[in-house]
């Protein structure tokens, strides 16, 4: 199965950068880019929940698609996350990526706010329509935030019977155990078995077969450390560097969150500003601190680039 994927390795998910009075930096959102491509990158992945997409209109999501995929200029393969309650905008908006040089797309099942989901056949007929616009990969988002349970039986089921869903990002609880389950449960179908939520799950989620990781963006070279080795066949090598590395990892995971990346970057005078949009809350300076404070015991590219 790993030798067949089209795409696997370290795919970390870019911020989206503002001023702080909160438009779009894209000098900035261009220099993120190039330093996450020169720490190891092996692709990228835009608009996803970690680059703040609930926070950008429509017209700023095509502005940096285009941006963003004219400046890689084809140097590494980019996910553009494309979700949407509507399948009809979905489709569209994953067209439209697809047209401007995504190499995949990134969907969560339709859901909006607390209590609007919809039932399995609604959740299968959306992605097979997607399947029926597109020409390249579909990755399933399947995260706590979209509240929607979605069992392996079922992704496989998706997998085997469209003909572009072959990606599977899996973050919820237990995500090792669902992997194992969803790759010998679909076979070939399973192109792609993901490890997401920060690299908190990496080391059992190789080991379960996962073949990618989407990470966040401020330490791509660390993440490289250990999936290098592992998929080197080192796994001793691999349990060291996460061993390494897993404080930094949680502390992103389970403190500093979305902003981490940003403020990592700002840090190392990559980007100007690391404030959210309106009306996410900043970052609290003492987790800021400890933020810092753990990355530079491990001395990242983050924090030299842009000196």
């Amino acid at each position: 199965m790993a030798t067949q994927a089209r795409y696997k390795g370290v795919f970390p998910v870019v911020p989206t950068t503002f001023t702080e009075s909160g438009e779009l930096d894209l000098e900035s959102q261009k220099r993120c880019v190039d330093f996450m491509i020169d720490a190891g990158s092996t692709g990228l992945c835009i608009l996803a929940n970690f680059s703040e997409q609930f926070l950008i209109a429509d017209d700023e999501r095509e502005l940096l698609t285009r941006t963003i995929l004219e400046h890689v200029n084809g140097r590494v393969p980019v996910i553009v996350t494309t979700t949407h309650f509507s399948t009809k905008v979905c489709a569209e908006r994953s067209r439209r990526a697809q047209d401007m040089g995504a190499a995949m797309v990134m969907v969560m099942p339709p859901y909006h706010g607390a209590t609007f989901r919809v039932s399995e056949p609604q959740i299968y007929e959306f992605y097979a329509t997607l399947s029926g616009r597109l020409n390249i990969p579909i990755m399933i988002q399947d995260a706590p935030a979209a509240g929607t349970p979605l069992s392996p039986a079922f992704l496989a089921r998706i997998a085997q019977e469209t003909e572009h869903v072959r990606y599977f990002k899996i973050e919820t609880a237990g995500a090792a155990s669902k992997l194992r389950e969803l790759i010998r449960l679909g076979g070939d179908a399973i192109e792609g078995p993901w490890d997401g939520e920060e690299a908190i799950t990496l080391l059992p989620d190789l080991d379960a077969g996962a073949t990618g990781a989407m990470t966040g963006g401020g330490y791509p070279d660390g993440i490289r450390k250990i999936v290098d080795a592992y998929f080197a066949g080192d796994r001793e090598t691999a349990i060291s560097e996460y061993t390494r590395w897993l404080p930094l990892i949680n502390y992103e995971n389970r403190q500093g969150g979305i902003l981490s990346a940003k403020a990592l970057m700002r840090e190392g005078g990559i980007i100007a500003c690391e404030a959210p949009r309106h009306p996410f809350p900043a970052m609290h300076p003492a987790v800021r601190t400890g933020l810092i404070e753990t990355a530079r015991r491990l001395d990242p590219l983050v924090l030299r680039w842009g000196r």
